[in-house]
């Protein structure tokens, strides 16, 4: 039990180490990246390191995997430069034992990322961005001049933008008949969202198309039954990546619900659990660095990790986008570069052990 806390200690200053040289290096990035729009509209540079402070716990979630590996090569190489390692063996401690301490300190972080994804990460990223669109004088739009589209069985709605977060305006709904032709035309200046299901629109005008003519209607107050609720439209205005879990998982239903495509959603959805499952793959590939040959000195096998997890983010990064371009399957797009560098490390190991 000493030796096993001892080696996590060690595990988790390395991983420690580790997060001390990365998030700092990829945070400056950000930073650089912000400080291009600052003096557009009343972006200043101090909103820029507040923005990029507000996003240090969604980097810490998608760096964690390197953490992982790079602390644990350096923890475990520290011991195995020091001849720690030789000693344990020798005294009977097997390798199976010796990487139960990294496997350890791994569960701790793989808790902490989910206690961070689920209620810290989203919330403050969502803050940001939206702090950087005030500041810059932009609106929640998908697209400029787009505005905000979504869809159920009879109904397609567009919200042109958000003026908060519950009134809208330019909005516009197409009515659908049961043969899926066009029935009417809806267009209102603004929509109050007085309740989940209750829209109040002001200034409406409604076409209403039948065989041979247009009859158009205008009314300066109106009730709208609706098919979306104010978080369904706050979803919409956020990156997926920015969402928390549950909440992705409950925009997945409402979008299969309404028979609207869904995969850039479940994508990033399935692509948290990877990321989990990324951080053992790592832990579990870290380990075999160690055990094997030492001689080629721990600076090159920091650097050979380096490597590896840079060539493992620019491939997971890859396989993301051209997965969704190509329609495939979120959860093999997700969960597939994880779990083939768990079977590699599982082969690994064997070799080891």
């Amino acid at each position: 039990m000493i030796i096993y806390r001892y080696i996590a200690n060690q595990v988790l200053i390395g991983m420690l180490i580790a997060t001390a040289v990365l998030l700092p290096l990829f945070s400056f990035f950000d930073l650089l990246e912000q400080l291009d729009d600052v003096g557009k509209g009343t972006y200043r540079t101090q909103d820029a390191f507040l923005y990029t402070l507000m996003l240090l716990p969604r980097r810490f979630i998608q760096i964690a995997p390197f953490i992982a590996l790079l602390g644990t090569v350096a923890a475990l190489g520290k011991l195995a430069v020091n001849s720690e390692l030789i000693a344990l063996r020798v005294a009977g401690v097997s390798p199976f034992r010796i990487s139960l301490a990294p496997l350890g300190v791994g569960l701790l972080l793989l808790l902490t990322m989910a206690a961070l994804e689920q209620f810290i990460a989203p919330q403050l990223q969502q803050k940001a961005i939206s702090y950087r669109a005030v500041a810059l004088n932009q609106s929640a739009e998908l697209g400029r001049g787009l505005g905000i589209w979504t869809r159920n069985e009879q109904n397609i709605l567009r919200i042109g933008h958000m003026l908060h977060a519950k009134r809208a305006a330019d909005i516009e709904i197409l009515h659908m008949n049961e043969a899926g032709f066009l029935s009417a035309h809806t267009h209102a200046q603004f929509a109050d969202i007085v309740a989940n299901d209750a829209w109040t629109l002001t200034d409406v005008t409604v076409r209403t198309f039948s065989d041979n003519q247009i009859l158009s209607t205008h009314a300066n107050v109106a009730r709208w039954a609706s098919f979306l609720n104010p978080e369904d439209i706050s979803t919409l205005t956020k990156p997926p990546e920015s969402l928390s879990p549950t909440e992705l998982l409950r925009h997945v239903d409402f979008l299969h619900s309404t028979s609207q495509d869904a995969d850039a959603y479940a994508l990033a959805l399935w692509r948290k659990v990877g990321s989990a499952l990324m951080t053992i793959a790592m832990l579990l590939i870290s380990i075999p660095f160690i055990f094997g040959s030492i001689r080629a000195g721990l600076g090159n096998k920091l650097v050979f990790a380096t490597i590896i997890g840079i060539t493992v983010y620019l491939t997971d990064q890859i396989i993301a986008n051209a997965g969704l371009i190509l329609g495939l399957n979120p959860i093999f797009v997700a969960l597939a570069p994880s779990m083939l560098l768990i079977l590699i490390a599982n082969l690994w190991l064997r070799r080891i052990f």
